[in-house]
């Protein structure tokens, strides 16, 4: 069952010059400043406040000044991928020449810097390791590679364990002690502002040629890992995304970002944040979750239009078929769903499992299984050595990383690691474990979370009048962002008339809605409806929650409603 919820308002507030409409939105959202919504680069947090980022930067001016050899150690996500080529693409503006990188296959190695891994690493002879997007937990791995007199540069964003790794340095707003600012800050984002301190000191030094390289060429980088590894958007991440933004709008984003917009069939001129999570996230992430990243990686760092559209057509195809992939196992889950009776009788915390599905895309998995049903899932998948890698996604109320951590304090033998956030989480299991965990996880979330936590809430920015369906506040609303995580796009409610109703694309609703009391038609549409219910001719009177959207074909543009839920009303 979904309810509707009216976001709550401040008591007071006033934004001069915003449409009354938007600044409702921003008031529910926490903005009661002009200053709040500055986007510009003079507005972002500066470097010096993250911890350990003098000692990072004392490490990789060798590499910049006298030609050490740097290995940078990835990870297999949109985020690792962006960071990884971010970092190569910044240390080359900056001078560094020996530079290699290495990311993990999932299948082979698993998440981080792994014993397994610096083996690997070992063999291309590096003066220095830095790893990206991971190496906070990689406690083993780092002490292994500093035995063989290879020191380790830590930039990470993910929360740490009881214990910080034996790291040279460590660069990570999560970890104790670090008084940036913006906690939420993304793994490349990190690496951004590592890469600004580098620079700074090199200017300090007189070791850079004037004009200076400029950074902010590589923001279309950050703003892509911002909103694909779905941090929060607090102002310091809206800075960096809607300036990434404006650089790809503009022409001057890296030949791989323009290339999978072009596959996904998005304009880049209008492109806006939704689109990295729904456009360009999901088909890097395939190179990830089928193959090796290295194929994502290199259509990031490639200047080549031709290449970086050729790698670009081989992600796409990847992506098609994850969604085949993932469209069985999808299945798979819904079957095992249905031997419940009702909602209600459902584990509060689920485990899913079956010896067949893929381990690359149990993470969609568990991301679409918990939508549906609003509880805490882990999807497992079994590995070459006989352990279970789980993937775990959470709703409000259920901290997942703290969830996890209680469940191997009640049983240490179970897993043999697990880190993560609060919404997401990795895991590794025994097989014959699976049981007793799915029994403990299912104890821990009940122990957290209520009943009312358990039913789905969509939180509303109340109703709009007929004049408001107006494109020019559509218009206002998609350039009012960026919108995301934390920040979420303007959501409205009201109650309609539906008058047509259609399937398009095999599998979404295409109506026409009018609002009650009036003669306005308004198109809407609604993806991924159940089309054994859809389309529904008894339907008449109807309550919908959308999004107020602007459609554009043949170059006319016009108000259209993207419908999230829609209830029949008697």
């Amino acid at each position: 069952m979904t309810r509707i919820c009216q976001r709550s308002l401040p008591s007071s507030w006033s934004l001069p010059g915003v449409h009354p409409v938007l600044q409702r939105v921003y008031a529910a959202r926490g903005i009661t400043d002009n200053r709040q919504l500055e986007l510009g680069l003079q507005s972002l947090l500066p470097y010096q406040t993250m911890k350990g980022i003098a000692q990072a930067v004392e490490l990789l001016l060798p590499v910049v000044t006298a030609g050490r050899r740097l290995l940078i150690v990835g990870d297999f996500d949109v985020d690792g991928a962006s960071s990884t080529a971010l970092a190569i693409r910044a240390l080359h503006m900056l001078g560094a020449e020996n530079i290699d990188y290495l990311v993990p296959n999932r299948f082979d190695f698993g998440y981080g810097l792994s014993p397994e891994l610096v083996d690997v690493a070992l063999t291309m002879t590096p003066d220095l390791i830095m790893t990206v997007d991971n190496g906070i937990a990689s406690h083993d791995g780092i002490d292994k590679a500093a035995a063989a007199g290879i020191p380790v540069l830590v930039t990470d964003h993910h929360l740490p364990g009881a214990t910080l790794p034996a790291a040279a340095a460590i660069v990570n707003p999560n970890q104790p002690g670090c008084d940036f600012p913006s906690p939420a800050a993304c793994g490349c984002t990190v690496v951004f502002y590592l890469m600004l301190a580098l620079r700074a000191e090199m200017k300090a030094r007189g070791l850079l040629a004037e004009p200076a390289p400029n950074l902010a060429q590589l923001l279309d980088l950050v703003a892509l890992a911002t909103v694909a590894d779905v941090v929060p958007l607090d102002h310091n991440n809206r800075i960096l995304v809607e300036q990434g933004l404006r650089r790809i709008r503009a022409g001057y984003a890296s030949a791989g970002i323009l290339a999978l917009l072009q596959v996904a069939g998005r304009e880049s001129s209008r492109v806006v944040a939704s689109d990295f999570g729904f456009a360009i996230g999901p088909r890097l992430n395939a190179a990830g979750r089928l193959d090796d990243m290295s194929l994502g990686i290199e259509c990031l760092l490639t200047d080549d239009p031709q290449q970086a559209l050729k790698l670009a057509q081989v992600l796409d195809d990847m992506n098609r078929d994850r969604r085949s992939i993932e469209q069985g196992m999808q299945e798979e889950a819904q079957r095992y769903l249905s031997r419940f009776e009702a909602g209600d009788n459902l584990p509060v915390g689920l485990c899913l499992y079956q010896p067949d599905w893929h381990q690359g895309v149990i993470g969609i998995l568990a991301s679409r299984i918990k939508e549906k049903v609003h509880r805490p899932v882990i999807a497992l998948a079994a590995d070459s050595d006989g352990w279970l890698k789980g993937s775990a996604r959470s709703i409000p109320g259920l901290h997942m990383r703290d969830a996890l951590d209680e469940v191997h304090k009640r049983a240490p033998q179970l897993m043999k690691k697990f880190g993560g956030h609060a919404m997401a989480a990795g895991l590794t299991l025994a097989a014959d474990g699976l049981d007793e965990f799915s029994r403990l996880f299912d104890e821990v979330c009940r122990s957290h979370l209520s009943q009312a936590q358990l039913q789905q809430q969509l939180d509303s920015d109340g109703s709009l009048s007929v004049a408001e369906y107006s494109l020019e506040l559509a218009q206002q609303l998609r350039w009012g962002g960026p919108w995301g995580q934390a920040f979420p796009e303007p959501l409205f409610d009201g109650h309609f008339r539906l008058i047509q109703q259609r399937i398009v694309g095999e599998r979404h609703l295409k109506m026409v809605l009018q609002p009650r009391g009036s003669d306005l038609a308004l198109d809407a549409i609604w993806f991924n409806v159940d089309v054994s219910r859809w389309p529904d001719q008894a339907a008449d009177r109807v309550q919908c929650v959308f999004q107020l959207d602007v459609n554009e074909f043949r170059g006319r543009q016009s108000v259209q409603l993207l419908v999230k839920t829609l209830f029949i009303e008697e």
